[in-house]
Parts: C-alpha cells; structure tokens; sequence
C-alpha cells in the first residue's frame, strides 16, 4: 500500500521555488507566457490543457495518459484529503507544485468553481472516426452544435459513467474541452477517447455504413427511446445543442430519431440530462443483453 500523505495544515507558507504572491509579482503563469483571458479559446484540437477544479485535477495525475506541467494550489486553504493527494500525487510524479494566493488564482483561472486549484497539461490528443469505430461493440457519443460547456461537461460525465467508447466532436460551431468543460466533467475526460470530426452529417453517414446504430434525441420525435434494441449491436446516441437541438440535415442522417416520454408539463428535457437517459438506457440494455448470453 501506498504511505497515506501527511495531514495538511491550515495555513501554509509557499514552498521553495514557488511564485511569489506579493505586489509587482504577477507575471505569466501559463507555459509559454500565454495570458489568455478568461474568454480565450483554443483553435487547434479540442484544448483540455488548462484544468481547473479539485477532482479534475486528481484523475489527471492518476489517469497518467497526458504530460502534466505545472499545478497551482492556493495556500491558505483549509485541510483536505483531496488536495493532500494532489499533492503526494504530483510528487510522485515529480509534477511541480506552485502555491500562491487565492486572490492570484482567482484572476488566472478561467472559471469561478477553481476550488483552490489548477493545473496545466498536454492537450488532449484525438482518434480518428476510423480508430473510433473500430473498437469492439462501439458505443459514441456525437455532439451536433453542443455549444454550452457546462452542458458538455455533464454530458461527458455521464458518458463515462455509462460506458462511452468514444465522443465524437465537430471542428466547428461547438464547445471546446475549455476550463469550464473540465471542471464540470469531473474528470471523465481523462478516461474517455475523442474524434474531431469536419461535419457531423457525414460522419454519421460513416457510422451507418459501418452498421452503427445512430439515434438522434429529439423532444418532438414520436417513436421512444426504450422501444429500440440497443444492446445487440453497435451504437451512436446523436444529442444536439441547447437552443436548435440537431440540425436538419443531421436528424435526415440518423437511422433513428427517438425521445425520451415524459409525464409532466415540459416539452422536452435538457440536453445533458436527455443524454444521461439514453446512455444509460445503452448502458441498461447491454447489461442485460450479457446476462442472458
């Protein structure tokens, strides 16, 4: 077993070789001395470098998959068993700890719900469509116009806890894997493969040539979610944005457009939580389909 890391201490005094915090101190955190704005956005790849949040930051030290750069811990803090193992984690890995001000963290992080924390990373890396759909009993997730990260950030949550295979996203007019996207996925990213992809449309086209089961989540679709057959086979759940939900010409491209029947008064569920149903469902049918084998 692994020793258990000492308990912390209320207050602590920046370590050697930290950045020092005081007046005419600021300088570039950000490798490079990039100071993007809070609003920046990565045009190359889908980002994922700049993580913010407590959890987000322990399953990127653990997950091992990506190079991990710097982590800036706000000093001050009360005691925490998670920021003592962000801690003994990046030491294992000889991963440099810097420990500053909450008022510094504050004015470099990218979102409100830092926690204290923040780290920078390699990119995240992308599969190809191919690579995606080529994995033993596919399960994807395509996001058509996804613009909202918090919503994307949950989306991919509840991908990995159902068992996604792999998330497909486009190259244009969707969210990238941004601070937000990370906080609120809670680490998922770090377990989950993805493909950028130029158009959805024909990567769906791809996908039903393959004998993927592509089913797109409308509100106003007649045939149900649960009347599909979604553990035999290869599937792709198809979850648009907030405001237009899936475009014409995606919805034309699905082999299935399904929703999800409701009881109540409201026409059609959030996205991110429309997703969890169906991935679930994926997840529940494929289950059962192992157990009767």
């Amino acid at each position: 077993m692994s020793p258990r890391p000492e308990p912390r201490k209320p207050f602590r005094a920046p370590r050697p070789g930290g950045r020092p915090s005081g007046p005419g101190a600021r300088g570039p955190l950000r490798p490079g001395g990039d100071r993007r704005s809070s609003s920046g956005r990565d045009f190359d790849g889908i980002g994922g470098d700049q993580v913010e949040g407590r959890q987000a930051v322990l399953e990127l030290l653990k997950a091992k998959r990506r190079s991990v750069q710097k982590i800036f811990i706000a000093d001050h803090q009360d005691s925490s068993e998670i920021l003592d193992a962000i801690e003994f984690e990046a030491q294992k890995q000889r991963v440099q700890v810097h420990m500053i001000s909450m008022t510094r963290l504050d004015k470099e992080a990218r979102t409100e719900g830092h926690q204290g924390v923040m780290a920078f990373a390699e990119k995240l890396k992308t599969v190809s469509l191919e690579v995606a759909m080529g994995k033993k009993q596919p399960f994807l997730l395509v996001c058509d116009g996804v613009t909202d990260p918090r919503n994307l950030g949950a989306m991919l949550r509840s991908a990995d806890g159902a068992g996604v295979t792999g998330v497909v996203l486009p190259r244009h007019r969707s969210a990238r894997i941004s601070p937000t996207v990370t906080k609120t996925a809670a680490g998922a990213i770090e377990f989950l493969e993805f493909s950028d992809v130029g158009g959805i449309p024909t990567a769906i086209d791809q996908m039903n040539k393959q004998g993927i089961l592509t089913v797109g989540l409308a509100g106003e679709a007649t045939e149900s979610l649960y009347d599909l057959d979604l553990g035999s086979g290869p599937v792709a759940i198809v979850v648009g944005g907030e405001e237009k939900g899936l475009s014409s010409l995606t919805r034309k491209r699905c082999a299935k457009v399904v929703s999800i029947p409701q009881m109540g008064k409201i026409s059609s569920l959030n996205a991110g939580v429309a997703l969890s149903i169906a991935a679930f469902e994926v997840a529940r049918q494929r289950r059962t389909q192992k157990s009767a084998e």
